[in-house]
């Protein structure tokens, strides 16, 4: 049967049973959403490849490719629960938590091959670090990705104050399956990190990585929801540009076992891999220029 088709190309194991269709599949996603996941702002994959095989763009009838009547009939119904279904530019349906616009998307792997439109995003994205400023890289790249990356209470100090910093822009935690937490802090540059001894204009030197990452790893972070003061797990060290070899043997180096066992290191192509697969939308400075139309003109008509 068609329905038991539908379900067996999803990789599950239900089969209709000859009753009623509409309990039937009531029952089986009554199951699906009992399913583990990360909070009620995420259903569970099953779930989300459910609604992604479900408004495949291969199965529309009597209406473009975007399925715009569909999309209509599936969002009236998930908008009683706070979500919103949409397209993607691969073509792939997703769904979004309106409240933290969080979107769902499937387990994602930024080691593989790139589509041809992801490639064109990933573009712009680098065109856009090359210009944007420190404080821009954090609020409009960095804050979106960890949010959607599964991170909570993502904190960014900024720069008007420095001395609120200790070393960290950016704190946030993440909740394990066991539900421990850990903490983590972000110290980030926008171009590239390295170990030389006269570092050129716009780069950072990793020694003063070096003296940032100590504070941060000392200091105490307010975590107001568990109204206590904690000590960060890890550190991550992120740049908008490289992150050279020798800087990163340097400061293993420089830090003793434990302290270097906390620290990560993300460098450019890192963030635009986990932004690209991520499927977030581009920071509007990244976006192209609209075409003017040929036929618009502010001129004034000669009669």
């Amino acid at each position: 049967m068609y329905i038991t088709s539908f379900f067996q190309e999803l990789e599950t194991e239900y089969q209709h049973d000859g009753s009623t269709r509409h309990r039937w599949v009531a029952d089986v996603l009554e199951q699906m959403l009992a399913e583990p996941h990360d909070g009620p702002n995420r259903p569970p994959e099953i779930f989300c490849r459910l609604i992604d095989q479900l408004m495949s763009p291969a199965d529309r009838l009597n209406e473009g490719s975007d399925r715009p009547r569909a999309l209509a009939q599936l969002n009236e119904v998930l908008g009683r629960e706070g979500f919103e279904a949409f397209y993607g530019e691969d073509n792939h349906c997703y769904l979004r938590h309106v409240g933290t616009q969080t979107v769902t998307i499937l387990a994602t792997n930024p080691h593989r091959p790139f589509s041809k439109a992801e490639l064109e995003r990933r573009q712009l994205l680098t065109a856009y670090l090359n210009e944007c400023s420190e404080d821009d890289l954090i609020e409009e790249v960095l804050l979106p990705m960890f949010r959607q990356l599964g991170y909570h209470r993502i904190t960014a100090a900024g720069h008007k104050d420095k001395a609120l910093e200790y070393g960290k822009d950016i704190w946030m935690r993440y909740t394990l399956p066991t539900q421990h937490i850990l903490y983590f802090g972000i110290q980030a540059k926008k171009g590239k990190l390295d170990a030389s001894g006269a570092t050129k204009t716009g780069n950072a030197n990793m020694a003063e990585i070096h003296n940032q990452a100590l504070m941060m790893l000392a200091h105490e972070i307010f975590d107001p929801e568990t109204n206590r003061r904690v000590l960060v797990d890890h550190a991550f060290i992120v740049a908008g540009g490289e992150i050279t070899k020798a800087a990163r043997n340097w400061l293993g180096n420089a830090l003793d076992a434990h302290k270097r066992s906390q620290i990560m290191f993300m460098d450019r192509d890192d963030i635009l891999n986990l932004y690209v697969v991520a499927n977030l939308p581009l920071p509007e400075g990244a976006l192209p220029p609209t075409p003017t139309s040929p036929w618009s003109t502010n001129a004034e008509t000669p009669f």
